[in-house]
């Protein structure tokens, strides 16, 4: 048997306290092998999580995306200036968080949920980190209530229900920011609360898009996720999840809240940017081979909840840019896939003055007249018919000159239907008003009036009706459904005005 002397058996003991020193300090903090481009591989940091923030010198945080054997890839919340190799850097033993709750309300944050609107810095006693599993199927119910965009072209033919996800889809210059800012401006006085996430952006464009919320009384129940241009890719990238942490938040409250991503081309560009720099392996169109599951993690979070758990409602409106109208590009479909539908804007229409510039024949709604109030599906359920039977005959028209009384008849309705369907920005219309006009289009009150004067038709039959006939849009926003005596009201209603309206055209 060998006898160790005391000494020896000290010097042993104090060896492998040394040892798991090392392996401790090597746990939680690390050093600095490479750093550029916002990206920086860290020696040591054994024990960090993926998605894990990291302090790095001059008070700059970093995320934690590869685990790696040697090392760890994190890529930087802020500018790697005075950044260098040696530096040291520290595990915080958190993920990446943001404050949540009612503060939030009226504010302009950037991806970390910090104040960018030189208002007081937000206070939270409470924060949620930005990644999270979505609800489970047994968790949510079926979307059944509609969530108004005010766009009679969306709410009679591709309806949007609390907890869907649908998204909006065109060139640049179409009109997709203008679709949903007209329904965050339409959520006034309806409880649901707006989260508008700018990724990748021009400052000047988010200022914009302030201003008019401020200026239509929306940012008051509104919250702008902005991460500009000019920002590091990983802030591009967190800031559609902090959105939609901030909106969770609420949604399990109890409460309705409507959160865009403005939008997630941007975003898989962002995304593409730090995973390539991290060296992952690209795939199909040089994107790394998880960028479905970068979209469908966060989509997947848009639910309508059930009522044990406070039947509240995320409801997700993300937008993607198309190149020369081209949806089946790689992700446009991916997100095609992962939504509930789609709103697809042609320039084409929009060039023609059409707007908003809805392709109803390409747009759909997965959810359907699910989200509808029974008023809505009586006036609209031939609408779409109509528009593709109009489209068709458009185009054979061109080519031939004698057509029967039924196609000039279709032509004739086709183009009134597609007047009445044209809306200015900013002036979503109440549901009350869209049914009265969409009803006076199906039951031929439209026919005597020329295209040109369907606009005015409208306008002063709106006018006319909140005037004489106050009780009929009470009755339609009350009742929700449209029964004999009251279709019978309107029309009586809508032939006195008849009267009037020629009699204002002559006079």
């Amino acid at each position: 048997m060998v006898s160790l002397k005391p000494e020896e058996i000290s010097k042993l003991i104090k060896e492998q306290i040394r040892r798991y020193d090392d392996e401790l300090e090597v746990g939680e903090t690390g050093t600095v092998i490479t750093i550029g481009d916002g990206i920086s591989l860290v020696h040591g940091l054994n024990n960090a999580m993926s998605g894990e923030l990291l302090l790095f010198p001059h008070d700059v945080y970093g995320m934690v995306l590869n685990l790696e054997e040697e090392h760890v890839g994190a890529v930087l919340l802020g500018d790697d200036e005075g950044i260098k190799e040696g530096d040291e850097v520290k595990r915080t033993g958190k993920i990446v968080e943001v404050p949540v709750g009612d503060m939030m309300l009226g504010r302009v944050v950037n991806a970390l949920g910090q104040a960018i609107d030189g208002g007081a810095p937000i206070v939270s006693e409470k924060y949620r980190p930005v990644e999270r599993v979505a609800p489970g199927v047994m968790t949510r119910k079926s979307v059944h209530q509609p969530i108004q965009t005010g766009l009679k072209i969306i709410d009679s033919m591709i309806p949007i229900g609390k907890g869907q996800r649908e998204l909006i889809i065109g060139d640049r210059q179409t009109g997709k920011t203008a679709i949903a800012i007209d329904t965050i401006i339409n959520q006034k006085g309806k409880n649901v609360k707006c989260i508008y996430v700018a990724i990748g952006q021009k400052a000047s464009t988010v200022a914009q898009i302030v201003e008019k919320l401020r200026k239509h009384g929306a940012m008051e129940y509104t919250t702008i996720v902005s991460s500009t241009a000019s920002e590091p890719a990983p802030l591009q990238y967190i800031a559609p999840y902090a959105g939609c942490a901030i909106g969770e938040e609420w949604m399990e409250n109890g409460d309705d809240v409507l959160i865009i991503y403005d939008d997630l081309s941007k975003h898989a560009v962002a995304y593409r940017t730090m995973s390539l720099l991290l060296k992952r392996p690209p795939g199909r169109e040089a994107y790394p081979g998880d960028v479905f599951y970068l979209h469908s993690r966060l989509l997947e979070r848009a639910a309508k909840l059930n009522d044990e758990l406070g039947a509240g409602s995320l409801t997700a409106l993300p937008i993607i840019e198309t190149q020369a109208g081209d949806i089946s590009a790689y992700i446009p479909t991916n997100v095609i896939s992962i939504t509930d539908g789609q709103i697809f804007l042609q320039t084409e229409l929009f060039n023609s003055g059409v707007r908003p510039a809805v392709d109803s024949g390409l747009s759909v709604s997965r959810v359907g007249s699910a989200a509808q109030i029974k008023a809505m599906k009586q006036v609209s359920g031939s609408l779409k018919l109509e528009l593709a039977q109009f489209r068709e005959m458009q185009a054979f028209a061109k080519f031939g000159s004698d057509l029967d009384a039924a196609t000039t008849e279709t032509l004739a309705h086709g183009e009134r239907l597609t007047q009445l369907l044209i809306q200015n920005q900013y002036e979503p219309m109440p549901v009350a008003h869209q049914v009265l006009s969409l009803f006076a289009a199906k039951h031929k009150f439209l026919k005597p009036v020329k295209v040109e004067q369907v606009k005015l038709y409208e306008k002063e039959m709106l006018k006319y009706m909140e005037r004489e006939h106050a009780d009929i849009i009470h009755d339609i926003d009350e009742q929700q459904a449209l029964d004999d005596a009251l279709s019978q009201r309107i029309k009586d209603a809508l032939t006195s005005f008849e009267t009037e309206f020629k009699n204002m055209l002559e006079g």
